[in-house]
């Protein structure tokens, strides 16, 4: 029987792919679920039926109708869009670095992305389209260079907890960086200061638009390095063996997470943990192969981000909690438990 090796543990290949099947189908039942609720909660309930009804047949004159198209439908595809690129973007730092503990919020990939979107939020000439994901997108990838440049230096070279804590380390201080540039101008700050928390709300189809096609793009690039991926699992020496490039690899795959993260935080703003939780079980559920791991990861990455925004409209309803909040009440103890398994 043909077989693939998962650290150390034998999966049959049968078995895998009966069981990611089924991660499939389930997932996409869950999401249905999530989004027929997402869609329904608000200060006016809306059924399953009519969410329907506004999607297949539109009546203008139905006051329910639009509700779903102006404000709900834009938040429910926000949170899908979102979730999907954050959890593939954490399944490939996970990969590239062969760090479990690797995610676009604690590596400084979403303060980088803020920072820059902050800083150019003045420029006119930057203020729509394709500009503020790219410019979000160059922010995160620079910042992630500098911290594995810091995390390289020294006689020991890049180690998993080097990179963590320079990310850390990075990631706070491109936040405060962000504060006091948006201290200094008041009026940003209202309007970007739940942007800042994470939240998906007063998202708008043109914003959805613009990260769309960055984030499709991230998305091509990632699957096309998945079976590289694959082999770079086995170590840089093996996958060299096996005539894989490690070195253009790795630069298209960050160069894909950049892309994923910067777009995401144009939108949604910095919403973390969703790439810390979602790779693991991504990974388990495919067994281990990345080519099947990557749609698990954007699918579970979805699910996560609706239930978080679910959470976080219905917990102190009729008020509302940032998503970010959610995701971090979740996250960071998961990030502690795991980095005392690792670092011990």
């Amino acid at each position: 029987m043909s077989v693939l090796q998962v650290t150390g543990n034998t999966v049959p290949l049968r078995a895998r792919r009966a069981r990611s099947l089924i991660a499939f189908a389930a997932l996409i039942v869950v999401i249905v679920v999530l989004a027929s609720i997402h869609a329904g909660i608000g200060a006016r309930p809306v059924r399953p039926a009519t969410l329907l009804q506004a999607i297949f047949a539109y009546d203008a004159s139905n006051f329910e109708h639009q509700i779903l198209w102006k404000l709900r439908l834009a938040r429910l595809a926000a949170a899908l869009l979102v979730g999907a690129a954050l959890g593939v973007a954490g399944l490939l730092l996970q990969s590239l670095l062969r760090n479990p503990l690797g995610e676009p919020h604690i590596l400084g990939l979403n303060a980088g992305a803020s920072l820059a979107a902050v800083t150019t939020s003045s420029l006119p000439f930057l203020a729509g389209g394709l500009a503020r994901p790219l410019v979000a997108a160059l922010g995160a990838g620079l910042l992630f260079a500098l911290v594995l440049a810091l995390a390289s230096a020294g006689r020991s070279g890049m180690t998993m907890l080097k990179v963590t804590f320079c990310g850390i380390a990075l990631s706070a201080l491109a936040s405060s960086l962000t504060s006091a540039l948006l201290i200094l101008d008041e009026e940003t700050l209202q309007e970007m200061r739940l942007w800042l928390a994470g939240d998906l709300a007063g998202i708008g189809y043109d914003m959805i638009g613009a990260a769309s096609a960055p984030i499709v793009a991230g998305m091509l690039l990632a699957f096309l390095i998945a079976p590289r991926l694959n082999a770079l699992a086995l170590g840089d020496a093996a996958a060299t063996g096996l005539g894989v490039s490690v070195g253009s690899t790795r630069f298209i795959g960050l160069a894909a997470t950049a892309l994923l993260c910067g777009a995401s935080v144009s939108v949604a703003g910095p919403i973390g943990f969703i790439g810390l939780i979602v790779p693991h079980a991504a990974r388990w559920l495919s067994g281990g192969d990345l080519r099947v791991a990557l749609p698990l990861s954007a699918l579970t990455g979805s699910a996560l981000l609706l239930s978080a925004d679910i959470a976080a409209r219905m917990l102190s309803s009729p008020h509302e909690l940032a998503t970010g909040i959610m995701t971090a009440l979740i996250g960071a103890p998961i990030f502690i438990i795991a980095a005392s398994r690792y670092f011990r």
